[in-house]
């Protein structure tokens, strides 16, 4: 199973891929969050970015926030607010700490399985350097990508532990990689499979070639082997599948045909190979072809999987590693090929994370074997090999900088895509955070041209409707989201702004209330409704006991590290005549705002803090 090398070697080429790794994603650290996914995992998400406490620990088990059961990647999220803060460089560099481990790991594995050293190196480097890598590393809320690849390649050598000495005391500590993998991301769900794979090739099971134990075992025997483990991904499988389901992110057959799901996973195989071998214009989101695709597209691509299919089973016997790299990358795309649809892409270069090894395999293999006898064919590869290398960290590098920010990347992919309403939407987000508030409309109303019935574009012209002070249209767009879709605890939270605006308190009070019954984890909604309890002068709502109950909730949530809902805390025990509380949780406000970080927060928390302490705050 393995030639032995040097450590010497080993070493090198691991510190290779530490520096080639740090080479190419070094941009990332002039990159901000980007308003895609980041706010609603990480900067919007109180649960997280108050940091690892028993609550949030407990939520991260019970969730179904965001259509994901993923405990693991909430943990690690909560874990990077606790060090770094909301300062995204903490959270980039986590990212890039897991994919170097990976890398690293994915060397020594295979290595080990097939005693390669220079096919192995490639295969990692490719791997790892590849510009379809960027998506999954310098996107903070793709940590399940790096996290769940992390225990994909513990599993793996856990398992070949296990394969030199088949006992069950190495058995366990693969059923524990797979299961905290399958708690970072489900797409886990194949590796079993890939197991199977690894047993043909280069593991040598299946014709009891296994030199480390002798051991003689039939094809039967390798998957009741892993019977332990294809239970775990049942029932991960069924907890995604209820998950997304439940939290709508699973299209209704009604909504996409199942003919058009199948072309799509068709095309979409394809157009993987496609940008493995040419990565041209890599966007962060591929719209999903909800007109159609025109028929020569998916008999085409079936066509060329069959051919390549049949090409693998032609070199099968005397090359294995044709087989199980094919099937490795068929196989481990099934989970996100859109068969079962879920969310509104068509494909995304994330889903390549670890399917693209198997193409890496292929071509390393087969150039060894094919390109790579005599001198000259071996200088001719190792050329070929850091002249392809090289090529990546370029486009990686660049590619990287197109994560800048939400509007370098939501410009790029509206004009490298058609009919991107999703991205026209997001583009029109960053625009309203930047105050081009006009312009942010114009992209709000181009998604609704696109697609009339896209909800979000409609509720977000209601936002910048309201930030432009045309409260009436603004009530009147959200009123008709509401019409549309009655459980959008959001569009309850804007109406409330909306209706206090309009100096309609008691409306803005009933939807926060409502807001708080569908979302009732929201901290936010929670500070705001508190802060108008225990700030208005209208006495029919002016209720401080109740501030003080939705201000404590909301600082429970975040953990009691959030200043400006440790300021409504406080404001809410001065509304209630409790001074010494209010003092002390407006001092800890203090503390935690800085005076360099938000110097009018401050001011304001010290001058509340001054009435405080007078007495005189109400």
């Amino acid at each position: 199973m393995e030639k032995m090398h040097g450590k010497l070697p080993v070493f090198l080429i691991c510190a290779a891929l530490f520096l080639l790794n740090v080479a190419a994603y070094e941009p990332i650290r002039h990159n901000d969050f980007i308003g895609y996914d980041d706010p609603r995992d990480i900067t919007g998400n109180p649960h997280v970015y108050g940091g690892l406490t028993q609550e949030s620990v407990s939520w991260a088990f019970t969730t179904s926030y965001a259509s994901n059961w993923h405990p693991l990647t909430w943990l690690s999220h909560m874990l990077a607010c606790d060090l770094f803060g909301l300062d995204p460089l903490g959270h980039h560099l986590a990212n890039l700490f897991f994919h170097i481990a990976n890398t690293i790991l994915l060397f020594l594995i295979l290595r080990r399985m097939t005693g390669s050293l220079w096919q192995s190196a490639f295969v990692a480097a490719a791997f790892s350097l590849h510009p379809l890598r960027v998506e999954s590393v310098a996107w903070a809320a793709e940590r399940k990508d790096v996290l769940s690849g992390f225990f994909w390649m513990l599993t793996i050598g856990a398992y070949i532990r296990y394969v030199e000495r088949p006992v069950a005391g190495r058995y366990l500590p693969v059923v524990f990689f797979l299961t905290l993998g399958l708690m970072a991301k489900s797409m886990l769900v194949t590796l079993p499979c890939v197991l199977l794979l690894l047993d043909y090739w280069p593991l040598n099971r299946f014709r009891g070639e296994n030199q480390s134990s002798g051991e003689v075992s039939s094809i039967s025997r390798l998957v009741i082997e892993k019977i332990p483990l294809f239970v775990l991904v049942a029932i991960s499988s069924i907890v995604t599948f209820y998950v997304q389901n439940s939290g709508g992110a699973v299209a209704r057959v009604e909504d996409i045909a199942p003919g058009l799901r199948i072309s799509n996973a068709l095309v979409a195989y394809i157009s993987y190979i496609e940008k493995i071998i040419y990565p041209k214009d890599l966007v962060v989101l591929y719209p999903f072809p909800v007109n159609g695709i025109p028929l020569w597209k998916p008999v085409i691509s079936f066509l060329i999987l069959v051919g390549i299919s049949a090409v693998t089973f032609f070199f099968m016997r005397r090359q294995r590693y044709m087989v199980v790299g094919w099937f490795w990358f068929i196989g481990t795309l099934v989970p996100v090929i859109g068969l079962v649809q879920v969310g509104i892409q068509s494909m995304a270069d994330r889903y390549t994370y670890l399917p693209s090894i198997g193409i890496f395999i292929m071509i390393a293999w087969g150039a060894g074997e094919f390109l790579g006898k005599g001198r000259p064919g071996k200088s001719g590869l190792l050329i070929c090999g850091l002249s392809t290398i090289l090529a990546m960290i370029i486009c990686t590098r660049a590619q990287t900088t197109m994560w800048k920010n939400s509007t370098v990347l939501f410009e790029r992919a509206i004009e490298k895509t058609e009919n991107n309403y999703e991205m026209h939407n997001n583009y029109g987000c960053s625009l309203k955070d930047k105050g081009e508030l006009n312009k942010a409309i114009n992209h709000f109303n181009e998604a609704l041209r696109i697609n009339p019935q896209y909800l979000n574009a409609k509720r977000n012209k209601g936002v910048v409707l309201l930030e432009q002070g045309k409260t009436e249209m603004a009530v009147e767009n959200l009123t008709q989201v509401l019409q549309r879709r009655k459980d959008w605890p959001d569009v309850y939270q804007s109406l409330g702004e909306a209706y206090v605006r309009m100096g309609r308190f008691d409306l803005a009070v009933s939807h926060w209330t409502e807001a708080i019954k569908r979302k009732p984890d929201s901290a936010i909604i929670m500070n705001n409704l508190s802060w108008l309890l225990a700030t208005t002068k209208d006495s029919r709502i002016h209720d401080p006991k109740g501030a003080v109950h939705y201000a404590k909730r909301a600082c429970e949530i975040t953990g009691y590290k959030h200043p400006g809902m440790l300021d409504t805390l406080a404001v809410a025990y001065a509304s209630a005549g409790k001074f010494p509380q209010a003092i002390e949780t407006a001092e800890k406000a203090l503390r935690l705002s800085g005076s360099e970080s938000n110097k009018e927060r401050y001011r304001k928390i010290q001058n509340r803090l001054q009435l405080f302490k007078a007495g005189l705050a109400f």
